[in-house]
């Protein structure tokens, strides 16, 4: 985890996973890089949340891969759900919900998050049938927001196309992505 800047009450916090994808952001702007992952991504927002004082929103930017061809530029997430746990079965065995999808917008992409890098054609296209996009971290960031009752917004910009091969495009798109970034911010955030 690595805050740069102060949180405040009155300005948005930006989560991204990496420097890479953090790059060309505003030196005036407080971001927050959580590391990559779920536990990562949870545990760096709660305990900056947890410190105080708490921003007007929580604003995670990343890179995402598409799973369904075509798909590129930046999106907006409407909906973002775990894919890699099983909440039907878990409900099934126990009567509790655990991990439902997060309703964050009316409208925009479907965003699958799990502790997978999806660099596979059979991956890809299994998730494909429940979302728009994947990425690593996601759902946890909008998960600790919900529960400190803090807004948030997730914006991903396609870096790939999870499938064969994904792991490379990633590296070679990601700094193109991370201007991309920081130019929707810089529209988006004054």
């Amino acid at each position: 985890m690595n805050l740069r800047g102060a949180v405040r009450a009155d300005r948005p916090l930006v989560v991204l996973a990496v420097g890479e994808e953090a790059r060309y952001l505003p030196p005036d702007l407080p971001v927050l890089l959580t590391g990559m992952g779920k536990v990562n991504a949870a545990s760096a927002v709660a305990a900056v949340l947890a410190a105080g004082p708490r921003p007007s929103l929580l604003l995670n930017l990343g890179t995402a891969g598409a799973l369904r061809p075509g798909l590129a530029g930046i999106h907006e997430v409407a909906t973002v759900l775990q894919h890699d746990l099983d909440t039907e079965l878990l409900r099934s065995l126990t009567g509790e919900t655990y991990g439902a999808p997060l309703s964050l917008a009316s409208e925009g992409a479907v965003l699958a998050t799990g502790d997978t890098f999806v660099a596979d054609d059979a991956a890809r296209d299994r998730l494909a049938q429940r979302a728009d996009l994947v990425d690593m971290e996601g759902y946890a960031v909008a998960w600790a927001a919900a529960r400190a009752g803090v807004p948030c917004r997730l914006v991903k910009q396609v870096s790939d196309e999870a499938g064969d091969g994904a792991a490379r495009t990633w590296r070679e798109s990601v700094d193109a992505c991370a201007r991309d970034l920081a130019e929707w911010a810089g529209r988006h955030l004054g």
